[in-house]
């Protein structure tokens, strides 16, 4: 007997397959290019590694899941966002190890300082909004690839890129938005 999380959990892994094969069938053919580093194929099993991952991490009730995000290359599970204490990082961890598909784990997830306030909530999120735009904006940089978190204006890019260049492009964007005290650079290079 299924339970309703499994139900939505395929929901959303049938939906996003979907997803990415219609948008590979898009794509132009590029003959000139090099041969591209994963198949398709490759990036559906990431896809679902990676919602399997969300969802397993959902179903914890000691885990708060929202505060960390998870991105997967070939099989490698990035872990990046704000966390409470150790044991909670542990845990994650613990869980993430368990999903079927995962290789590796490469934890950047970040020790939170202090509490946060209802405010400081709302102007992390318009932080992380307007970096999300300026790295939308900028056409050198990949942004789809890049993932943001914004904590007491502490903002932490993470996810994997084509090159350097496209990293420190990323962080030089993501510095020059209004309200960003530091930035925090935990993008890993595609192998």
């Amino acid at each position: 007997m299924h339970t309703q999380l499994e139900r939505y959990a395929a929901k959303v892994l049938l939906t996003t397959a979907i997803s990415m094969s219609l948008m590979a069938c898009s794509k132009p053919v590029d003959t000139a290019a090099s041969m591209p580093s994963t198949t398709v194929g490759t990036e559906i099993d990431d896809t679902v590694v990676t919602a399997s991952v969300r969802s397993a991490l959902l179903a914890d009730p000691d885990v708060k899941s929202l505060d960390v995000k998870v991105e997967t290359r070939k099989g490698e599970v990035q872990l990046s966002g704000f966390v409470d204490n150790l044991a909670q990082a542990e845990r994650i961890s613990a869980i993430v190890k368990g999903v079927q598909g995962v290789k590796t784990i490469d934890n950047k997830m970040a020790m939170k300082t202090a509490d946060t306030t209802v405010g400081n909530k709302v102007d992390d999120a318009i932080v992380t909004t307007r970096v999300k735009a300026a790295l939308l904006a900028d056409e050198s940089v990949k942004s789809f690839d890049i993932a943001v978190v914004t904590r007491k204006g502490e903002v932490q890019l993470s996810g994997f890129v084509e090159n350097q260049g496209q990293i420190d492009r990323a962080v030089q964007v993501a510095r020059a938005v209004e309200d960003v005290h530091s930035v925090s650079n935990q993008m890993t290079l595609k192998k």
